[in-house]
This record gives C-alpha cells, structure tokens and sequence, in this order.
C-alpha cells in the first residue's frame, strides 16, 4: 500500500514540475520588416538567438516568433498588430522597424514623416503595454556601409533612431541601440570604406556576420 501511495505522489509531483514547466515558457516575438522577415531562416538572427539560448541551456524557456513582413514601415506594424502580435498573448515583444520608414523616401517615393513615425510608434507601445506584454525596442541600422556618415541616408537614420531613443525615455522602455552599435562595427570593421558586405548583403538587409551581431544585441534582453 505504501509503494502504492510512493508511486501515485511521485506521478502527481511530476505532473506539477512538468505543468510549471510549461507554463514557465515565456513567449517572445520579434515585430519588424524584411530584416525580422529573414531572421527566421536558417542563417537569420532570430535561429541564431534560438541556438545561443540552447547552448546555455535556455532554449526550453522561450519560444522565440519572427513577426516581420518585408517592405514594412511602422504604420504597416500598427494595422497588423493585433493578429499578429497581441492574439498570440506575447510576454516580450521587441520592435525593430524604421529602415524602410526613411529608405522607401528616396527607392519608393513614399516613407513616414517623422512627426506620423512617433505617434504610430508611441501607439504600438501603448497597445503592447495594455495587453500586459513587456517591450524592448531598437533604432534602425544603415542603409549603406561606408564610414562617417557620408552614406545619403545617414542623416534621416540619425534623426529617427534619436526619435527612437526620445520614446524609449519617455516611455521609460528599454533600448536597444543598433544605430550605434552598427555604426561603431563598422568604424572598426571597414577599412576600405565599402558600401556593403561588412554586416549586411545590400547595405540594409543582414547577411551571416550581421545577423550573428544581431543577435548577439538581442541576447542580454532576452531574459
């Protein structure tokens, strides 16, 4: 009768350790353009954040969801938000949108004035924060590789990564600040002053070296 007992708490004990477990996972989602688009795949930053976390034995706890759509600018994130951020009930949602917000003004004719960035961008906080989710966000990278800021965007990327970094304040979020960490690789990674192939493929979009310096910025907020 005993062993009976022994056995039937030992199954019960097991089934809360597993249970708490599960529900220990916490859900991360990755909310962006192209380049989120692309770090699903087999190179891409967010598969390399799923294997950094594996080797330190933190894989079980996260699940890591890429949510980006190529050729988006911050309003597209504001109309997709609900279906593909909040319904999935998120516990840290990290924002990384604003390269096409600048580039597609000079490659599309179109873009986002950066009064209209700011209100979208505070209103995608708001709505994350009210669905009880934590979030990170990032300033946007470059759209060119060549050093001391002489690429033609430069100065556009400068002023909406300096709106971003407003928001993080105000809002009292955290930041990842990929601006600056890009720009200080490069300085110190591009000696013939190329336009590309130092972190990214085009000048924009990561390439492997790019997507593991991504990662490696997203890794210590990921907690």
């Amino acid at each position: 009768m005993k062993q009976v007992l022994l056995f039937f708490s030992l199954v019960i004990i097991l089934t809360v350790i597993s249970a708490f477990s599960f529900q220990q996972k916490k859900k991360v989602i990755f909310f962006g353009d192209s380049i989120t688009q692309a770090g699903v795949g087999p190179t891409g930053y967010i598969t390399v954040l799923q294997q950094l976390l594996a080797a330190n034995g933190r894989d079980k706890s996260f699940e890591l969801i890429g949510a980006g759509i190529g050729g988006n600018k911050v309003y597209d994130l504001y109309l997709r938000l609900e279906d593909d951020v909040l319904s999935k009930k998120p516990d840290l949602v990290f924002i990384y949108v604003g390269i096409n917000d600048v580039w597609h003004k000079r490659s599309h004719g179109t873009g986002t004035d950066a009064d209209k960035f700011e209100k979208f961008y505070n209103k995608l906080i708001d709505k994350i924060q009210a669905a009880g989710a934590k979030v990170v966000i990032c300033t946007p990278t470059v759209v060119g590789e060549k050093k001391d800021y002489v690429n033609e965007l430069d100065g556009d990327l400068n002023k909406y990564a300096e709106i971003i970094r407003g928001i993080a304040k105000n809002k009292n979020v955290e930041l990842i600040d990929l601006r600056k960490a890009t720009v200080a690789y490069i300085y110190t990674h591009n000696p013939e002053d190329k336009a590309k192939d130092i972190l990214t493929t085009d000048g924009v979009h990561m390439n492997e070296t790019g997507n593991k310096f991504l990662a490696d910025q997203f890794l210590p907020f990921i907690k």
